[in-house]
């Protein structure tokens, strides 16, 4: 069998286990890897360095599919190339990442083919994507961490690291706004380890694009600053191997390949049609493509003689060499140059390095204090020195979010300079945010910041980074009312509880500067949690820890700060961030009047929850029903800790146009108000007691039933 038929057969397997899965499946998107196989097949066959036998090895190739619905092209190709699974601490398990029973089980439950690519759940799978745009702009992340690895990393004689990126993304990618700030950054850097293959098939769920594309799409991306390429036909692996030849020789530009294709190619009544794109092909259907294929119409997920051997002696022996010539200089560089590949290592397995967390700041008690940005900013260039792989920048807020590092060599990022530390994502909050989970993916420490308020913007992206278990950082700033003149347009009041109602991301809102220290020292520690930290524009008092309890609690999530004597409160008061002082002053009110109370500063609830019964309730007391939580946030959520009995200070509404302090007296974020509705609650409580107490001695029946 001559290379050219065996090379068809490869790709018409592809094709065929697609269309299977999703007829078994009774769902899924069969037409475009119908349409992409030979591009798959293309890449991974004859262009990629990747070892199925070690998918993790530092210099691979990435693979990223952005349109991530055609999740068959992905399960196929990591199936018939005999990748093998990777456990979650990077151990090699020998076992294949995908069997052929796992496609038969395509999006069913604990199948190893889900409905989209999901990063941890199966190896070989470079990022989570499906919310169409997500991928390619968290490739511009991947090939940012690229260039940086190899400005910090490559010698003389010692090429460590100069992999490429490949994404592969549809119409749906082009018109999702993130893949354009993305693209957009990505020329400005000039990324040319960087290649975007567009499936130019002009169909989505709909029908034709021409409802409501109709953009020239290759001229926008030279407008970008991209090498536009194009193949005209989807089909042609040779043309489509000389343009992905022509992208490895440009330089100072990322590469965008126009590939203009069928969707459901060979289906002879649902070629170029909606229907191919969203739904299984139907028996008949089938029957006509495989026919066309030249395929036994009745066989079910059928590989033929010889297709896995050929895809061994393709990607199996080029990717072998490729990673043991790799692991041989590494293995050299490593005598010669030590540290750097101590620090290489640590990376890979996300550690840190020895004394990460050296000279980080102590702050005196100050009752002028320091806002949380201005202490962050001093953390976070303290970390960034001691943590050589911390690397990120602000939507073009840095001198706002104090997230510039301006420690000698620290640089900043742009197509001349990759070596620096500081990133200049723009204002491009979207993007910005999947590409931080680009850094991360790539085993850099990396953080994105801009005002909390437009976590609208990034919110996407940071669920993300959520999904795939990612210990991204996320510098939020003006976390409140703090820019009070700028009015409900820049004031977050639903922002909180948004975040908060993400699985598994750690959302952070420190109460003074030494809680700003302890929360970066918890997030420096997380591998496989994302974390967002919420911080205040304006001075917060530092609190002075000999009197009350020591910052370090913020490891718990929430801690008694201050406590009633004895340690016997009649209310507990909880807060966080900014209103935390606010509930120490109240305290300190209800004290002076023999009030007994416990100020409970809570930053995290995620941290907190994630703590012993034992301790949650020696926190928050359970014979203690009389609560009052304070936050310049929506109230949501809060009904967990107060309980029936208790009220919350929050924000039922959106904010206003007014300096501070205005701001603060209107909404009741004031001592004297919160002292007023502690007293208020203990009345109420003390009345209700009364009244319980009067019924059980009148009418024993009814105070059981109370």
């Amino acid at each position: 069998m001559t290379d050219e038929t065996m090379s068809q057969l490869a790709i018409n397997t592809i094709r065929t286990l697609s269309i299977d899965a999703v007829q078994q499946a009774k769902s899924g998107h069969p037409g475009t890897p119908m349409a992409l196989a030979p591009l798959v097949y293309t890449l991974w066959n004859r262009e990629m360095r990747f070892d199925p036998q070690d998918p993790i090895w530092p210099n691979r190739d990435r693979f990223v599919l952005s349109n991530g619905h055609a999740s068959m092209l992905l399960w196929s190709i990591l199936h018939l190339t005999g990748v093998k699974a990777v456990d979650s601490h990077y151990e090699r398990l020998g076992q294949p990442a995908v069997t052929l029973d796992d496609i038969r089980r395509f999006r069913q439950l604990d199948s190893k083919a889900p409905g989209h690519p999901e990063y941890r759940w199966v190896s070989g799978v470079e990022t989570t994507t499906g919310p169409l745009g997500q991928g390619v702009a968290t490739s511009v992340g991947m090939a940012i961490a690229r260039k940086w690895l190899a400005n910090r990393y490559n010698q003389p004689g010692f090429e460590i690291f100069n992999y490429n990126i490949y994404a592969v993304c549809g119409d749906g990618c082009m018109m999702e706004g993130i893949a354009s700030e993305a693209a957009s950054l990505a020329g400005h850097l000039g990324l040319d380890n960087l290649c975007w293959i567009f499936d130019n098939n002009h169909i989505t769920i709909e029908g034709s694009t021409s409802l409501a594309f109709t953009e020239d799409v290759g001229t926008r991306f030279l407008a970008y600053g991209w090498n536009v390429l194009r193949v005209s036909d989807a089909n042609d692996v040779d043309r489509i191997q000389r343009a992905l030849e022509v992208f490895r020789q440009t330089k100072g530009r990322p590469t965008f390949i126009i590939l203009d294709s069928h969707i459901g190619y060979g289906a002879p009544h649902k070629q170029d049609t909606a229907e191919a794109h969203g739904e299984p092909l139907g028996e008949d259907e089938i029957r006509l493509a495989k026919r066309g294929y030249g395929w036994p119409e009745e066989a079910k997920f059928f590989v033929p003689d010889g297709v896995y051997a050929h895809f061994a002696a393709g990607i199996g022996t080029r990717g072998e060499q490729a990673r043991r010539q790799w692991t041989d200089l590494f293995a050299a560089y490593k005598a010669k140059f030590p540290e750097l590949a101590a620090e290489i290592e640590q990376m890979q397995r996300r550690e840190l390095p020895a004394g990460w967390d050296r000279n980080l700041p102590v702050f005196p008690a100050d009752p002028k204090g320091l806002a949380g940005r201005e202490a962050s900013g001093k953390v976070l260039n303290v970390l960034a020195q001691n943590i050589p792989w911390l690397i990120g920048g602000s939507a073009d807020l840095g001198p706002s979010n104090k997230t510039t590092l301006t420690f000698d060599g620290a640089g900043h990022f742009q197509a001349g300079n990759p070596g620096g530390r500081n990133l200049h994502y723009g204002i491009r909050e979207h993007a910005m945010g999947a590409i931080v989970n680009g850094l991360s993916l790539s085993k850099l420490r990396g953080f994105g910041a801009t005002f909390f308020i437009f976590t609208d913007y990034a919110r996407p992206a940071i669920r993300l980074s959520a999904v795939m278990e990612l210990p991204t950082i996320f510098v939020f700033t003006h976390d409140a009312m703090g820019d009070g003149e700028d009015g409900p347009t820049h004031q977050p009041v639903e922002h909180l509880a948004s975040l908060r109602a993400i699985p598994g991301l750690v959302t952070l809102r420190p109460g003074d500067a030494n809680e700003v220290v302890e929360a970066y020292r918890c997030i420096m520690k997380l591998c496989h949690k994302p974390a967002v930290l919420a911080l205040s524009r304006q001075p917060l008092p530092t609190l002075d820890r000999s009197k009350y309890a020591p910052a370090s609690g913020v490891a718990q999530g929430a801690y008694v700060l201050a406590d009633a004597p004895g340690g016997k409160p009649e209310i507990i008061l909880i807060a966080s961030g900014s209103e935390v002082s606010l509930a120490v002053q109240a305290h300190e009110t209800l004290l002076a009047e023999g009030i007994r109370s416990r100020v409970v500063s809570m930053p995290s609830w995620d941290i907190f929850e994630n703590q012993t019964q034992e301790y949650r309730e020696s926190v928050l007391l359970p014979q203690v029903s009389v609560r009052l939580a304070v936050e310049q946030a929506s109230t949501f959520g809060w009904e967990r800790y107060v309980g029936d009995k208790g009220r919350v200070i929050g924000m039922t509404t959106f904010g206003a146009s007014a300096p501070l302090k205005e701001l603060q007296k209107k909404f009741g974020f004031e001592p004297d108000r919160v002292v007023a509705v502690a007293k208020e609650l203990l009345r109420t409580n003390q009345s209700r007691s009364a009244s319980e107490n009067l019924v059980s001695k009148t009418n024993p029946a009814m105070a059981h039933a109370l």
